[in-house]
């Protein structure tokens, strides 16, 4: 039978056998009016007071957003957010762009993300997470480090975050707190969040919020210095609102956390020897290490010895910022990679990245279809394929012809689970 990846732009059909178990969540319809429907939960949010009687005509006011790599429709979010606050000047507004560890945007991505209007009005800023002339020393986490956050931030009269909510294969979900921590944080602070510990921790992982101490250290930086409205939203695989969650930061993103879990968890009866999975398409897979997003959901229901196969298109290449592909120059198999980066003195920015494909690499072999050259997915210790079907007869070869697969066409959109 046929199926479609969400990769790049345009999508991916293959072919896959008959018997192939497709894994998706339950595919919502976009709201009818999300412009209307989103004026309606500025104005009736969860847990306080509407936005526009918050806030004062001679505040300033910070809207921290995801950055490029995150499909939020800020061009839907950002302008409505400014036409709700029309009492105060535009002058006092900026749009602080989450970064986290990321490369900054340029003015035609910015245009892309927030729409020409925004750009030529509103003044925009990159975080910047290696600059401490740029941040604000707000103390100290109990998880062992000082919290730095982005000075424009914490120095508005009033701090807005904006994003979407889908689960997240260490925090549990996205949205909510993560836009300022690690979004808009600095380094030694991002550092700490995602450090070996954190990382491998059994209760970091899709879906789970209960002692997750990913999430907890989150909730916990975002309480020194919290954002006094949230605006998240869900989305279908057409990247469409299918629900919006505004209001008060932990309220509003409990609330949002509940729904997508609901509609997007599904239970599988036993694990598969292959399983195929997309990066949810574009934005998310503009490159390899965000794909390790899509290994990871394949994962929880693929056999120990088993493949995966992910498409993820990388049109931005391994990148070519960042430590992620440098790190794989440091050892020569995944477990070494894990050996290196739980060794106490090892501290390298993206390392979190790389222990969470190398956990995946220790379980299951790993095939990426994408753009990138064969000597570039092998770099990665990866194994390239240009062909999903002919991988696929390959691999029969290993499990044989009764060979057990899954698809998961919407990737990390999706939370499959077995209970074992």
């Amino acid at each position: 039978m046929k199926t479609n990846l969400l990769y790049g732009q345009n999508g991916l059909e293959i072919e896959v056998p008959d018997h192939a178990f497709v894994v998706e969540p339950k595919d919502l319809p976009a709201m009818g009016d999300e412009w209307e429907a989103i004026r309606q939960a500025l104005r009736n949010p969860i847990g306080t007071p509407s936005l526009k009687e918050m806030v004062k005509a001679t505040d300033t006011v910070a809207i921290a957003i995801s950055d490029i790599t995150r499909p939020t429709p800020n061009h839907i979010l950002v302008p409505l957010l400014i036409e709700e606050l029309n009492h105060v000047p535009l002058e006092n507004f900026v749009v602080i762009n989450g970064t986290g560890t990321h490369r900054d945007q340029t003015r035609e991505e910015f245009v892309q993300m927030l729409g020409e209007w925004v750009v030529d009005n509103i003044r925009i800023i990159n975080n910047n997470c290696h600059d401490k002339s740029t941040q604000v020393n707000l103390g100290r986490s109990k998880f062992g480090c000082d919290v730095y956050l982005n000075k424009e931030y914490v120095e508005a009269d009033f701090r807005i975050v904006t994003g979407f909510i889908e689960p997240h294969f260490f925090a549990g979900f996205s949205g909510g707190p993560k836009g300022i921590m690690p979004g808009i944080a600095g380094l030694d602070t991002i550092m700490t969040f995602h450090n070996a510990r954190m990382i491998g921790d059994p209760l970091s992982t899709w879906g789970n919020m209960v002692n997750n101490p990913v999430q907890d250290m989150t909730r916990e930086i975002n309480s020194l210095c919290k954002p006094h409205f949230m605006l998240n939203v869900t989305l279908n695989k057409e990247k469409e609102i299918t629900n919006v969650f505004a209001g008060e930061l932990y309220e509003a993103h409990d609330k949002g956390c509940a729904f997508v879990k609901e509609h997007a968890m599904v239970r599988c009866e036993e694990r598969f020897d292959v399983v195929i999975t997309s990066n949810s398409g574009y934005p998310l897979d503009q490159n390899l290490y965000q794909a390790v997003k899509g290994m990871s959901a394949a994962q929880k229901i693929v056999k120990k010895g088993g493949a995966i196969i992910v498409a993820s298109e990388c049109s931005d290449g391994l990148p070519s910022h960042g430590n992620y592909a440098k790190i794989f120059e440091l050892a020569d198999s995944p477990q070494g990679l894990l050996d290196l980066i739980n060794s106490p003195e090892f501290k390298m920015f993206d390392q979190w990245q790389v222990q969470k494909q190398a956990v995946i690499q220790v379980w299951s072999d790993v095939y990426v279809y994408s753009k990138l050259t064969d000597e570039q997915v092998k770099g990665a210790m990866l194994k390239p394929t240009h062909n999903i079907e002919k991988t696929l007869e390959e691999l029969k070869q290993v499990y044989g012809e009764n060979m057990t697969v899954a698809v998961l066409p919407l990737g990390p959109l999706t939370i499959p689970y077995v209970e074992e």
